[in-house]
């Protein structure tokens, strides 16, 4: 047989009503207890008994918005302060709250309208004037972040979402705005654990995989990078930046691997060109195009262009200080061109760093080439190579002491003569080394010559020259008048 639905009395009906509002109540006591005590859990746990019993009650949904908050909550939260303000639009903490709640999420904008309510509700309600200018400077910060963003100027951006942070501390977005801008300054710890802590609440966070993604990217961990990216995007298939950072990842990552094979194939033009197009991809990515700046640095030595090589190894080290192969390439390319000071600073870098005996020893090389250079160069002054043979030395100087003989300008003004003396006897001092086997085997090797060349104060160039064209009898003779002046030579040709 069917029920029958039928009326209790009004006396009944009001005392059913009434216990259930003594047990709502009760329930409600309870719960501000546990409140009282900071144990909010359990203090939801009666708010929510509370409501199941009484559904229609602003207060209990206000009471359970606030132990939400402080279990930082905030969307929960959000949700009962806005059912509390429904069920009674004159409920001013429940607009309160709501605002709080707004606010904490980084949507300024409507917590704004909230604190506005209240104070309409309650002009003098101090706490809803600061939050409401609390409010109003987050979306000061947003405003100042973005325009920065747009500027490139990634510190400012992160010291607006730290102070935006202090008053939103829930905000995802503003979280994310952090970490990019942390990535793009290469702070990527920093970046990583921003970005982690988000995943860590909500692993299909679309904006943190892509930040995961960005820092690896920037790390030159491309592969890891891309797998991030596509992930990124499969959460969130219009993730405009993920997918534009995946595009810049392949292609850096071909451009890169073609460029390395046409290096090994001997096709250095080829490898220019290609590392040159890799570093037009993304100027963000310092680490990848630093080690793209040292590669094409290298392939400019190869094609014997160093001062092309070493602009390419400055800016690696600009991007990346601490990129020992960029200073060790640089520093070669100033031992080819002689400009041994800068190799030696370069060199003295590297071992600083890295104490290894290949780097004391590439250091100690340097040293040693810059001590030589600053001696007489010997070998440009008969105007020979280093490896010039004994009889590529003696036409060398056959050459240049003819040239400097005092003979030759005794026509000329007194300076003249004064200089081309001088050139004259440093002519006889580079042969009397250079031939000399022992000699030049101590120059060679970087040896003071300082008690060979004081001997030299008694050297006569004149002798050299003499003993050299064989006197008389060999077709040359000279004679020096020593009371004549300095450079008054008597030359004869045979």
């Amino acid at each position: 047989m069917a029920a029958v639905d039928i009326d209790l009395p009004m006396e009944l009906d009001s005392q059913l009503h009434e216990e259930t509002e003594r047990e709502a109540e009760g329930f409600k006591e309870q719960g501000n207890v546990f409140y009282i005590k900071k144990e909010y859990s359990e203090a939801f746990n009666y708010y929510t008994k509370a409501i199941d019993v009484c559904p229609k009650n602003a207060s209990y949904y206000g009471n359970r918005a606030a132990t939400l908050m402080m279990l930082c909550r905030f969307r929960e939260a959000l949700e009962d302060s806005q059912q509390a303000v429904r069920l009674d639009d004159c409920f001013m903490k429940g607009h309160l709250r709501e605002g709080k709640c707004h606010l904490s999420l980084g949507n300024a904008m409507a917590a704004s309208r909230c604190f506005q309510k209240v104070l309409e509700l309650e002009p003098s309600n101090s706490q809803a004037q600061q939050e409401h200018k609390n409010a109003a400077a987050v979306l000061e910060f947003e405003r100042v972040a973005e325009y920065g963003f747009d500027k490139r100027d990634f510190r400012k951006v992160v010291y607006c979402m730290d102070r935006a942070l202090g008053l939103s501390s829930a905000c995802h977005r503003f979280k994310i705005r952090k970490a990019e801008c942390l990535a793009l300054l290469g702070r990527y710890p920093e970046a990583q654990s921003v970005a982690s802590d988000i995943l860590r609440m909500d692993s299909t966070n679309g904006d943190a995989l892509y930040v995961r993604g960005l820092c690896l990217y920037y790390e030159d961990c491309i592969d890891k990078a891309v797998q991030f990216f596509v992930q990124a995007l499969r959460m969130a298939p219009d993730h405009e930046k993920a997918r534009v950072a995946c595009r810049n990842a392949k292609a850096l990552k071909s451009k890169k691997e073609d460029g390395n094979k046409a290096f090994k194939d001997n096709n250095f033009e080829a490898a220019y060109k290609l590392y040159s197009e890799a570093l037009m991809i993304d100027p963000n990515n310092i680490k990848t195009n630093a080690k793209l700046y040292c590669n094409r640095g290298t392939v400019g030595a190869k094609l014997k262009k160093p001062d092309q090589a070493i602009e390419d190894c400055t800016s690696a080290i600009k991007l990346d200080d601490t990129y020992i192969k960029a200073y060790l390439r640089r520093a070669q390319c100033y031992m080819d061109i002689e400009q041994y000071e800068e190799a030696v600073r370069d060199y003295e870098k590297v071992y600083q760093t890295e104490k290894t005996k290949e780097h004391k020893h590439l250091l100690k090389s340097a040293q040693l080439e810059l001590k030589k250079s600053k001696r007489k160069d010997y070998y440009k002054v008969l105007g020979v190579g280093k490896n010039a043979t004994e009889d590529e030395i003696k036409k060398a100087y056959r050459k240049r002491a003819l040239m400097h003989h005092p003979d030759r300008h005794s026509a000329a003004t007194s300076d003249v003569q004064k200089e081309e003396e001088k050139k004259f006897k440093e002519v006889g001092e580079a042969f009397t080394v250079l031939s000399d086997p022992k000699k030049k085997t101590r120059y060679d090797c970087g040896h003071d010559l300082e008690d060979d060349t004081n001997n030299m104060g008694d050297f006569d160039a004149n002798n050299i020259f003499k003993t050299f064209f064989g006197g008389p009898a060999g077709g040359f003779s000279f004679e020096s008048n020593q009371n004549q002046a300095p450079g008054n030579f008597f030359f004869q040709f045979g």
